[in-house]
């Protein structure tokens, strides 16, 4: 085999590991989120069970008035708007 054709060959290989190689990683990655976004759902749901319990649901929304800053997530806690 010509050493011309030989590096193309072990060029394509090379590409083709390489993007094997991207769409692992873009699985772990999405997995990862995936992971995040249901551990955050299981504490929040946590949070919100505790605070209904203890009859402390306006501390919930006393903390979260100074977390939150996009207005649409504010008014699920019937926040007011912040002032732009």
């Amino acid at each position: 085999m010509a050493p011309a054709a030989n590096l193309d060959s072990l060029t394509k290989k090379r590409d083709v590991l390489n993007a094997r190689i991207r769409l692992m990683q873009n699985r772990e990655q999405s997995k990862e989120r995936k992971n995040n976004t249901r551990r955050k759902i299981l504490v929040g749901s946590f949070y919100l069970d505790q605070a209904n319990k203890n009859n402390s649901f306006d501390d919930i929304v006393r903390l979260m008035d100074d977390y939150l800053t996009r207005d649409s997530d504010r008014k699920l806690f019937g926040l007011t708007p912040i002032k732009k």
